[in-house]
């Protein structure tokens, strides 16, 4: 209404990501949880993500079934509009024979309109559907004082048998309970391949023979030092990447 004072816009809540779900019901059930335990639920929460389009269908779809279609939506319809005037007649005769007659002609209409959008088509969708939109994760999420207190409050509580949490996704927040790194992290040392010990050639050798392997200790040695450096410059690498990513997710 003009001249009335806008209402308040609520503050911002900054929320983390409690438990990531496959499917909306577990979401659902963890939300029921921690209301049951007395947890403020309006701090929380369900966003769905990855959303796609779902068309199911029903059925296939020909003039005469179409008809069919348009002549209960029509009836119905028809069924609505005799009560309402209905309302204007003054015996009871007349209002039953007025909501008849609006349930014919309705379904009459429908039938008529269905079979002929149908037909117009030309055979381009011969089937029925129903179309839903469907997220592949649901987040739960909560405020992030309270965020300690909802972990503790659902993982006291059951979880369903057909539940299916999700892997955090990397853009959720930290994470209060210590990652363990895996076993490729780039913070782990790299190993250096040991060194091959010169072979000390037998006593009465020929001379070409100890001096060829020489040569192939002296390119094993080679090749050994250069593996160590590669190895070297990897793990400075991944130990900048690894500082890089600490400090955006401290900005973040």
């Amino acid at each position: 209404m003009i001249g009335s004072p806008a209402e308040p816009a609520s503050p911002a809540v900054d929320r983390r990501l409690l438990v990531s779900y496959d499917n909306y019901a577990a979401a659902q059930r963890a939300v029921d949880t921690l209301s049951d335990a007395g947890f403020p639920v309006q701090t929380a929460a369900i966003v769905g993500s990855d959303l796609r389009l779902e068309e199911t269908v029903t059925g296939r779809l020909t003039n005469g079934r179409a008809a069919l279609m348009g002549l209960v939506s029509g009836a119905v319809f028809g069924l609505i509009v005799g009560l309402f005037l209905g309302l204007f007649t003054s015996t009871t005769t007349s209002f039953v024979g007025l909501v008849l007659w609006s349930i014919l002609w309705g379904a009459i209409a429908g039938a008529a309109f269905g079979f002929t959008s149908h037909a117009f088509q030309g055979g381009t969708r011969d089937f029925s559907s129903r179309s839903s939109i469907v997220a592949g994760r649901y987040d739960v999420l909560v405020a992030s004082s309270m965020l300690d207190q909802a972990q503790a409050l659902l993982q006291g509580g059951l979880q369903p048998a057909d539940t299916v949490v999700v892997q955090r996704p990397p853009s959720a927040g930290p994470a209060t309970a210590p990652v363990t790194p895996p076993a490729t992290s780039p913070l782990t040392p790299p190993v250096t391949p040991p060194v091959t010990p010169p072979v000390t050639p037998p006593a009465g050798a020929p001379d070409a023979a100890a001096e060829e392997r020489l040569a192939e200790e002296r390119l094993a040695e080679e090749r050994a030092a250069e593996d160590s450096v590669i190895t070297d410059r990897a793990y400075e690498d991944r130990a900048a990447e690894a500082r890089a990513a600490e400090d955006a997710s401290r900005r973040r």
